[in-house]
């Protein structure tokens, strides 16, 4: 008996203690929120130029079939995550679906640098405006992915380092507040992009 009265005693202190950090992870969790539209906003950006560059290239001889494929298929990936219906219970992507698109978008990140990479192998690319302007503009896009992807990151870890801290964790515990996950830059970003023999992928104009 005086067991389940102490342990009755020590959950209501516990609810106490951490009902006052419910407010606090609310305004952290919404932060991250928004922090991550601004990266969506970005990728989504990055994905509306990839065909354009894409098209360029191919107006301008280039075959490597198998990287255009590739691109396609990667950045199919990432809309097809982007776009997924938030499957949160507050109508918010959940952290599983976040990590989503952070993998998807590792994966479009290496095919664009195979893409940009194809201009050694045709230097006539360098001297088409069209292309040129394409990759300014993807420049551009990259420095906003990286703003963006900063102050996500800041966000996420002042929302998760309240969410560990005592008593707020016990209230996330129970009222379900996840860690959210960080922007992490895929390892092969380190890579210089390989697009490999271009005779090897190049169609036979014969056939």
């Amino acid at each position: 008996m005086k067991r389940t009265i102490l342990l009755t005693v020590a959950l209501v202190a516990a609810f106490g203690l951490s009902g006052c950090s419910y407010n606090t992870l609310t305004e952290k969790q919404q932060a991250v929120k928004g922090k991550w539209a601004n990266v969506e906003s970005s990728l989504q950006r990055r994905a509306d130029l990839i065909p354009n560059l894409v098209k360029t290239a191919q107006m301008a001889g280039v075959q490597e079939q198998e990287v255009f494929g590739q691109i396609a298929e990667a950045r199919s990936r990432l809309l097809n995550a982007t776009q997924a219906a938030p499957q949160g219970a507050d109508g918010d992507k959940t952290p599983e679906q976040k990590q989503a698109v952070l993998d998807a978008n590792n994966s479009f990140g290496g095919t664009i640098g195979r893409l940009l990479s194809l201009q050694e192998s045709y230097p006539q690319l360098q001297s088409i405006d069209a292309f040129k302007n394409v990759q300014s503009e993807l420049a551009g896009t990259e420095n906003r992915i990286n703003v963006a992807r900063t102050d996500y990151n800041n966000s996420v870890t002042d929302y998760n380092t309240t969410r560990n801290k005592f008593p707020a964790v016990l209230t996330a515990s129970i009222m379900g507040f996840k860690e959210e996950p960080f922007f992490k830059a895929d390892e092969r970003a380190q890579t210089v992009p390989d697009v490999g023999d271009p005779n090897s992928m190049r169609k036979n104009s014969n056939q």
